[in-house]
């Protein structure tokens, strides 16, 4: 019991870590907009990824701050918030980690096969990079309360892939798609390495093989969320 009760409160203070870091970065890209805004968008213009031009590289890591318009950061923010909380509440370090590798591969995606001299901005890309880490990374990492998160996010959110393809007008499906692929890449290169199951060596709930039960994992699992 003394085990679980250490689990639990670890995980309800990254949890509570993970929203205070989420809300910063999204408080963050709203003060970057106001200075955006009233500088008349010049900062979109100057910071932002121009496909093919190598002085526009640095630009892969300011251009997720930067955006267009008020409808274009309000779009963005919500989904950041609830995709970016819940990629982040089993750990802020792999989350910054993940937030690193979403933001080049969506930038490079951009800079290497979109046409055009177009200054792109914007979170949506890290929005699709949370979106694609959240429904696979119960699979790489075995939690099952994940993988459930997972299922549930792809099923409500499963229009999201409409603007990751060709053919939507004024939006860079490109660096959606860069982003999902660095989203899904970030939850194998991130997964947990260790075995949970031979952590818990001797845990009851194990079957007569040797290998903890579904019931008994789902169980630890709310109990690791303060559920039960």
């Amino acid at each position: 019991m003394g085990d679980t009760n250490g689990r639990a409160e670890v995980m309800v203070a990254e949890a509570r870590k993970a929203f205070f870091v989420v809300f910063a970065f999204v408080a963050l890209i709203w003060l970057v907009q106001l200075a955006n805004a009233a500088d008349g968008y010049d900062l979109s213009r100057d910071h932002g990824v121009v496909p093919g031009d190598a002085d526009s590289l640095p630009a892969l890591l300011s251009a997720p701050l930067l955006h267009w318009s008020w409808n274009h950061i309000e779009a963005n923010s919500g989904p950041l918030f609830v995709f970016g909380f819940l990629a982040a509440y089993r750990g802020v370090t792999r989350f910054l980690g993940l937030t690193l590798l979403v933001a080049l591969t969506s930038g490079m995606a951009v800079w290497l096969f979109e046409r055009g001299g177009v200054d792109t901005v914007g979170a949506s890309g890290l929005v699709f990079g949370y979106f694609g880490y959240v429904v696979v990374r119960g699979l790489f990492d075995r939690h099952l309360i994940d993988t459930l998160i997972g299922v549930v996010m792809a099923a409500s959110f499963a229009y999201l892939l409409t603007v990751a393809v060709p053919g939507t007008p004024g939006v860079s499906w490109l660096g959606h798609l860069g982003g999902l692929a660095g989203g899904v890449l970030g939850a194998w290169l991130f997964r947990d390495r260790g075995s949970r199951a031979g952590a818990r060596g001797g845990h009851d709930g194990r079957g007569p093989s040797g290998t903890a039960s579904p019931r008994a994992d789902l169980h630890e699992e709310l109990r690791d969320l303060g559920l039960l």
